[in-house]
């Protein structure tokens, strides 16, 4: 395991740490099965254990997302819409920013109907009345020419610990798309994005991570990545 794992911090913050990782599916094994023993599974996994995650994001006339985070900038922010399982049943906007080596994430939820006009170009109306995420969209939406760029979907396998909002996960069957029409269809023409055997593993905590799960994590080999799915999938896309 990579240094700079364990960190603790004071106060109260909306940022979070978030560390990302390449394992092989071998590493993942072994390492959700030690997870497994000492977390539950996130309530919204289910019975399998697991959800599908797609997610639509937006880049600028400028790919400014994807070069700030080949580049590193700091800090620098992207937006996506996100939904579950491919239903429309919850569908959230989120603007994600990293700043310090740390995350934040607003969200607001969409209808159908708004989440088509955004994907499309299209303003909404009454501007005052939206969330402030969506208002700082919209407005990025008209200025920037905000437009869709890649969708990510994965399989996920989460685990939770209430103390210190601790959150690993597992995800698998990385693809991307650019089949923004069928978005919120049940099936969309996809491609694999990493190599074959390979999966991303995500620790996520607020002000700390305690030793019991840190010791779980410790494996030789595991490679820790500065880049996001996001960014993964573009570059295939490119």
């Amino acid at each position: 395991m990579k240094e700079g794992l364990l960190i603790k911090t004071q106060g109260d913050s909306p940022y979070r740490h978030e560390y990302k990782y390449i394992i092989s599916a071998g590493m993942m094994a072994v390492l959700r099965s030690r997870i497994a023993g000492v977390l539950p599974s996130d309530a919204h996994a289910g019975s399998r254990g697991s959800y599908t995650v797609r997610s639509l994001y937006f880049d600028d006339y400028a790919d400014t997302c994807y070069y700030e985070n080949e580049n590193g900038t700091d800090p620098r922010e992207k937006f996506r819409i996100r939904i579950y399982n491919g239903s429309d049943a919850v569908i959230a906007l989120e603007c994600k920013r990293k700043e310090r080596e740390k995350t934040m994430k607003t969200s607001c939820r969409l209808t159908r109907q708004e989440a088509e006009l955004l994907m499309s170009g299209s303003p909404l109306p009454d501007f005052a009345g939206h969330p402030a995420v969506l208002r700082r969209f919209l407005l990025f939406l008209l200025q920037r020419q905000m437009h869709p760029t890649t969708i990510v979907e994965y399989e996920r396998y989460p685990y939770t610990y209430a103390p210190g909002n601790v959150r690993i996960t597992f995800d698998t069957h990385l693809v991307s798309s650019t089949d923004f029409g069928s978005f919120f269809d049940s099936q969309l023409e996809r491609r694999p994005v990493m190599p074959t055997g390979f999966h991303l593993m995500e620790v996520k905590y607020d002000e700390f991570l305690p030793s019991f799960i840190y010791n779980c994590l410790e494996l030789d080999g595991v490679e820790r990545t500065a880049f996001s799915k996001y960014y993964l999938c573009r570059k295939y896309g490119l």
